[in-house]
């Protein structure tokens, strides 16, 4: 295979600030499609990296035998679509995460990658990212001990993106706090301790301080270019969790908004020897005893290109065959999770798996 001829799908936030130039970077790629619903989103990206055809039906260029694969750029209602289509047309899918909106859609996107035997990765970047894989490679390698506990924190003061718009429709994106954020953290902890499978899980999500649009006061809004006042809050804000698996127990605290003006974004791994606090894609600090006496050891990484690193992969697998790190076979297992934790909540009840 010569140049991987790519088509961008969903010219949105995620597409033009990482997955764009992270192709364009790229030796062996070019990006061939710029593909939106909004036509000049598409042209938008035409004029900004002088290369490429500005399309909006994303089957033109499935279509075209010259693309090789596709990234799926979109809103969580079209993961699984889109994914699927591109995957019968005969191309390789890299699709932004959640894979999506709910588990019986991503176990289908999984169905169709092993019939099809197409490359499906998920947009799990922090998997590329150096310091979980330092503590992926310290866990694995014994230095904790038996990790028996993770504790995941995401909670945030009132930060709820682009309030009434597709972020806050369930419609569209599956759920709010738990699938936006909560899956980068689940699936960080899944890879940190080797993939374990989930047991059981018991969680609660609260759809509280977002529900009055216009009256919701904050001081940040990512996304607020797609605020609606007279849209829908449907999605929620916060997310309580407790999961059983065949590795280590873990408990989850997450919430786009909270009335605790504290940002916390952190894993704590749990040993037997030893523990580690990772900040979210950033330093780690691990925490022991040595020689009789306690220690602390803070760990810097160097400003690194997660995104690159994970389109690299993913050419790399079109190229080989190989099975990558974020291919859908582990990205499912958080979908598990989130649709457990979602449906132990409707239910009042917990799950087994």
């Amino acid at each position: 295979m010569s140049t991987i001829k790519i088509a961008v799908i969903g010219c949105g936030c995620i597409a033009r600030s990482s997955h764009i130039p992270c192709y364009m970077a790229a030796e062996d790629a070019e990006i061939k499609y710029f593909c939106d619903t909004i036509p000049e989103k598409a042209q938008a990206c035409v004029q900004e990296q002088g290369c490429g055809i500005a399309i909006t039906d994303y089957h033109v260029a499935l279509e075209d035998p010259e693309i090789d694969a596709v990234s799926v750029c979109t809103p969580n209602r079209m993961h699984s679509v889109i994914s699927i289509d591109a995957m019968r047309a005969g191309k390789h899918v890299l699709c932004e995460k959640p894979a999506a909106r709910v588990y019986s859609e991503a176990l289908e996107m999984q169905k169709v990658q092993r019939e099809t035997g197409k490359v499906l990765n998920i947009g799990v970047v922090c998997r590329f990212h150096e310091a979980v894989n330092q503590v992926r490679r310290r866990i694995l390698d014994g230095e904790l001990g038996e990790v028996y506990h993770v504790f995941i924190n995401f909670r945030s003061h009132r930060s709820i993106p682009g309030i009434g718009g597709a972020f806050t429709t369930k419609d569209i994106s599956g759920g709010g706090v738990l699938i936006d954020w909560g899956v980068h953290r689940l699936d960080q902890v899944l890879y940190c301790v080797g993939e374990p499978d989930p047991i059981s899980v018991t969680g609660a999500v609260y759809s509280k301080l977002g529900t009055d649009i216009p009256g919701y006061v904050y001081r940040y809004m990512w996304s607020e270019s797609t605020r609606d006042v007279n849209g829908t809050y449907d999605v929620e804000d916060s997310v309580s969790a407790f999961i059983r698996t065949t590795g280590p127990v873990i408990t989850l605290e997450g919430a786009w908004a909270q009335n605790i003006e504290e940002e916390e974004q952190y894993l704590d791994f749990i040993g037997t020897k030893a523990g580690i606090r990772l900040q979210y894609c950033g330093n780690y600090k691990v925490y022991g005893t040595r020689n009789g006496e306690l220690f602390t050891e803070d760990v810097e990484i160097p400003e690194i290109n997660m995104f690159q690193r994970e389109i690299d992969a993913f050419l790399h697998c079109i190229r080989t065959g190989e099975k990558e790190r974020s291919h859908i076979d582990y990205a499912i297992k958080t979908s598990k999770i989130m649709q457990g934790i979602y449906d132990s909540s409707k239910n009042g009840k917990e799950i087994i798996f």
